[in-house]
């Protein structure tokens, strides 16, 4: 006799625009639908590139990028072969405007909601395309703040090119050995050459090698040491015969995730390279960068997010366990539920980021939401960061086995998904960029006027949930107060400090959204609200530094 087994049918993607209610929801209430209705079909057509490129994706799930250094006859080629997604992605991502919409929409001041849009879709099924992407919108916007007209007529118009023949990527160029987050350090030096300068040194961490052009830091010749003395540069990276100008990769990085993502050592010999902006005080020209990058870091994490939940849902449709599908057991449903409220409170936090980015690039910013602009940057890189590496973890466990299973293509969201985090700052790094935003361009009162005109809702619920993001932001200013005059205290807290603002910021992102809905008859908002403010908003919880060192260095008791 044979038997023919049961099998569970894998997870599907339906179109990723007209799956997500949640984006839908927050589109309405921001740009109405007037404005909607002039972007949504391509919102659409996006949602089913999504499937697609997904599809193709886990049908190239082993494929990585080939380094060739050497040709059969002994020339140095320095190649890199990039992989059937990454191919695909670059056309799509130019011709669709993923980095173009912030610069050409038609939107405004609301231009970066419709490019986030764009990017959220798109990022969880392009195999961390996103990165070069987001360096390359880092790239556009610090070169056209810097005022450089002659490097803002060459490099611009194909950095936010729509035609992928003329579309360039960027890369970012700023770790080296010494560390990426101490670049103050940095070890490359600059020489003049007649009129041009060159570059030596070594690049540790160059994400997305194959791009056309970069900017980086690099320390003039005379110049002081530490960060005042750095300047920053831009660098074309090939010559018209496509060779790389006196530059040398000598390997690909062996990564635990983003393994798509061709990240090189870099040796610069002699690089030709341009000033953007002066001889020195570069690591403060590249501001415009990590705020734009960072702001790229929040929504990719949460497009993580949304895909392993998508994925997670389908398969609770049709996993049968115990004689009933897992979207009817109590206990996934209450898992699931918990999940898709960290994902709408780190939703909302992203696409105000995002909302605020767009305002102060078009000059409408008021001083308050500037202020709010640099707190939030860092915050919600950090916060959300978090997030999406523990909602990947439980999607994983979702689907209990397959999704420890390699040709799934599960295991790879948790992978990617670490590295937000660690990117464009660590969550310690952001954390104390968080108190030095407070010690000079923004300060909590800006941030708590917010959040009190944000959770003053009609709904009695939703009122109370709206109290705990109040409360939780109190306890953040209350204990900045008490340690201002203790250094060691208040950067120990620093982390703790920076989620409380996170977490409590997304709480009331929440509930003005979850009323708003509400009165449109749509409840699931608030749902989502309320269940988000069950779980620990006030991070706050001191603890005294020698004990801290106990712990961390395992030191006995009795010592």
């Amino acid at each position: 006799m044979q038997l023919t087994p049961f099998n569970q049918p894998p997870p599907e993607l339906r179109n990723q625009y007209d799956d997500d209610a949640m984006l839908q929801s927050y589109l309405r209430r921001v740009l109405g639908d007037e404005k909607l209705a002039t972007i949504e079909e391509e919102l659409r057509e996006m949602g089913q590139i999504a499937v697609r490129m997904h599809a193709l994706s886990l049908a190239t799930r082993l494929e990585e990028p080939v380094y060739t250094q050497w040709d059969p006859w002994g020339e140095r080629v320095d190649r890199i072969e990039l992989t059937q997604v990454w191919k695909e992605a670059e056309p799509i991502a130019a011709s669709r405007g993923v980095v173009a919409a912030a610069y050409d929409s038609p939107l405004g001041a609301l231009a970066r909601v419709h490019q986030f849009s764009l990017a959220y879709l798109f990022t969880p099924s392009a195999d961390v395309y996103s990165c070069p992407l987001a360096m390359t919108d880092g790239a556009a916007r610090t070169l056209l703040q810097s005022g450089n007209q002659e490097l803002i007529d060459r490099a611009v118009p194909h950095l936010t090119s729509r035609d992928p023949a003329t579309f360039w990527t960027s890369g970012q160029w700023m770790t080296e050995s010494t560390g990426g987050s101490d670049v103050g350090r940095s070890e490359t030096v600059a020489v003049r050459d007649g009129d041009q300068w060159r570059l030596y040194g070594r690049k540790w961490f160059t994400s997305a090698a194959t791009s056309q052009m970069a900017l980086t830091l690099a320390r003039p010749e005379g110049n002081p040491a530490g960060g005042r003395g750095l300047a920053l540069f831009y660098v074309e990276c090939h010559d018209a015969q496509g060779r790389l100008r006196s530059i040398e990769l000598n390997r690909l990085k062996d990564k635990l995730g983003t393994r798509k993502l061709p990240t090189a050592e870099l040796m610069l010999r002699g690089t030709p390279a341009t000033l953007v902006d002066g001889t020195t005080g570069g690591i403060r020209k590249i501001t415009p960068m990590l705020n734009v990058t960072r702001t790229w870091n929040t929504m990719t994490a949460v497009s993580f997010m949304r895909r392993g939940i998508a994925l997670a849902r389908d398969y609770a449709a049709k996993r049968v366990a115990f004689g009933a599908p897992l979207r009817d057991k109590p206990l996934h449903v209450d898992t699931l539920a918990g999940l898709q409220a960290e994902l709408e409170g780190a939703f909302h936090l992203a696409f105000y980021l995002a909302e605020l980015l767009g305002k102060q690039e078009h000059g409408s910013i008021d001083e308050d939401e500037a202020q709010r602009l640099r707190l939030l940057t860092p915050i919600a890189k950090l916060t959300t960061g978090k997030q999406a590496v523990a909602v990947c973890s439980e999607v994983l466990e979702a689907f209990g086995g397959a999704g420890y299973v390699e040709d799934t293509g599960l295991p790879v969201l948790l992978r990617d998904a670490q590295v937000l985090s660690i990117w464009e700052g660590t969550t310690n790094v952001l954390a104390l960029d968080t108190l030095r935003a407070l010690s000079r361009e923004a300060s909590l009162d800006s941030l708590g006027r917010f959040l009190r005109a944000a959770t003053d809702v009609a709904d009695p619920s939703l009122r109370s949930a709206g109290e705990s993001a109040k409360q939780a932001l109190d306890a953040a200013a209350r204990w900045l107060d008490d340690v201002q005059t203790d250094p060691i205290a208040l950067e120990a807290g620093a982390r703790r400090f920076a989620m409380t603002l996170g977490r409590a910021t997304e709480l009331a992102l929440l509930v003005r959204h979850a009323q708003w809905a509400l009165e449109g008859g749509d409840r699931r908002p608030r749902a989502a609200a309320l269940r988000f403010a069950q779980t620990a908003i006030d991070r706050i919880v001191p603890s005294p530094a020698g004990d801290a060192y106990l712990l961390a260095n395992g030191v006995p008791a009795t010592s």
